[in-house]
């Protein structure tokens, strides 16, 4: 019982001091953080390097879908109307 006594203080001041300024200059920091990136509320921040990969990703999934569109109008000329 004496080391919950003598622990209870210094928590006490933690939580009520420490970890509220904690959270607040998080969210500060991650706030600033997407103002220099640019993002406006509700946007995230991606990094250049993911929509560089994002964006190739998409260009060959484009090009699979040309290509799978060119057999089967070789194949099946109909398909588009079913």
């Amino acid at each position: 019982m004496q080391t919950f006594g003598f622990l209870s203080v210094p928590l006490i001041i933690f939580l009520a001091v420490v970890a509220p300024l904690w959270i607040f200059f998080h969210y500060v920091t991650k706030w600033k953080k997407m103002k220099l990136a640019g993002a406006t509320e509700g946007q995230t921040v991606v990094d250049s390097r993911e929509l560089r990969r994002l964006l190739d990703l998409a260009e060959r999934l484009e090009q699979r879908i040309e290509s799978l569109e060119t057999i089967l109008d070789a194949d099946a000329p109909d398909w588009r109307k079913q």
